[in-house]
């Protein structure tokens, strides 16, 4: 292994050059790995605050990076099928974001990825949101990926890096990326697997030794930087939640940082702090945020939401409509005369993801191919 100086930077101040395969392309090419393999990585582990090394799932073998530095930060190229892929590595970790800007340009969403990485960057391509070597194109724009980017397909791992890199990218250009913890995002880093694609089981995880939950653990890349991401975010006025905030949520007089941090702090409970402690176990039961479902309407058990109800969480999180995954809804579409828009479609239906569109105070549908079409406005 050997190092490069780069040219001083805020961040870049190394490149990392494993040697175990060549790469080229920019930081943004080759992002993905084959999908009709068991291909997986990097995972990334710290051993203390400037010492990791990478690890993959590569043709059938464990393959591992030696023990590197992190001074302040390195660009590490990638060394299974990712050669073209460069991931930023900092030594300093991820912190928690805002959770409410204001003066937002324009803002693109997307739900429930669950692994589906080519059509999610079909989507991002087309949108304009990203270029397409895959590098930030929206300028001073506002991504949010509003949870469930975990389970199901094949494509966790890059799409993970991919919003990783993104929202550094963003940052810089003056915007911002939102990666939203799911419900998915929980079951996983609590070590619910029953909807994880076989090829981790079979692959990372069989040939590494490494649990599955423990690929995202608090030692690793991903896993520090989920555990700094926010479950509910305000935009312009605009609520972006994963499943839903409930009139419960309004009772028990919670704002979106308390929301977002006891979310956070409940990643490595045990299951006996979250069932004996009311708080922060109420935010993973079904009324809270990661499962919520009564803006779809309810059972006879679980009624729907009241629009007395609804209003009532509005004008507590001073907010005028709120975004939704979680719940399918067919086409992206405009709930409770404008105030919900549920954006959870199906991939397998449709044949393409959507993405909801915000700008100049408009809402838009926008398909797989870039069309878009109006579906509200501001209220």
């Amino acid at each position: 292994m050997r190092f490069s100086p780069m040219k001083p930077g805020p961040t870049l101040v190394l490149l990392l050059v494993l040697g175990l395969a060549g790469r080229g392309g920019g930081a943004a090419a080759g992002q993905t790995l084959l999908s009709d393999s068991l291909d997986d990585g990097p995972h990334v582990y710290w051993r203390n605050d400037s010492t990791a090394f990478a690890f993959y799932h590569c043709q059938g073998t464990f393959r591992s990076s030696a023990w590197f530095l992190v001074r302040r930060a390195v660009s590490m190229g990638g060394f299974c099928a990712d050669t073209a892929a460069t991931y930023v590595l900092s030594a300093t970790a991820p912190q928690p974001q805002p959770d409410t800007f204001d003066d937002v340009s324009r803002i693109f969403a997307v739900s429930d990825i669950h692994g589906e990485y080519d059509a999610l960057v079909d989507l991002l391509v087309n949108a304009g949101v990203v270029r397409q070597d895959l590098s930030w194109a929206w300028g001073d724009g506002h991504l949010v990926i509003a949870g469930d980017t975990f389970d199901r397909g094949a494509g966790v791992t890059e799409s993970l890096w991919l919003f990783h890199r993104l929202e550094r990218e963003a940052r810089e250009a003056g915007g911002r990326v939102h990666f939203l913890l799911g419900n998915h995002e929980m079951m996983v880093m609590q070590g619910d697997f029953r909807y994880v694609n076989a090829k981790y089981l079979k692959g990372v995880v069989a040939t590494s030794g490494v649990d599955y939950q423990d690929l995202f653990g608090p030692a690793m890349e991903l896993g520090r930087w989920l555990r700094t991401r926010n479950v509910a975010v305000r935009l312009n006025g605009i609520l972006f939640v994963h499943a839903g905030l409930g009139p419960e949520v309004v009772s028990r007089d919670l704002d979106l940082s308390e929301i977002n941090a006891q979310v956070r702090s409940a990643i490595d409970l045990r299951s006996y702090d979250l069932v004996f402690n009311d708080m922060p176990g109420f935010l993973l039961e079904s009324d809270g945020p990661l499962w919520y479902r009564r803006y779809h309407g309810g059972t006879a058990s679980e009624p729907g939401v009241t629009e007395e109800e609804l209003q009532g969480i509005l004008d507590h999180f001073g907010a005028s409509a709120v975004v939704v995954g979680h719940t399918e809804v067919g086409v992206i579409q405009a709930l409770h005369e404008g105030r919900v828009y549920g954006i959870d479609v199906s991939l397998e239906v449709l044949g393409t993801f959507q993405g909801l569109l915000w700008e100049r105070g408009t809402f838009y549908r926008v398909a797989g191919d870039g069309s878009r079409e109006v579906i509200g406005g501001s209220r």
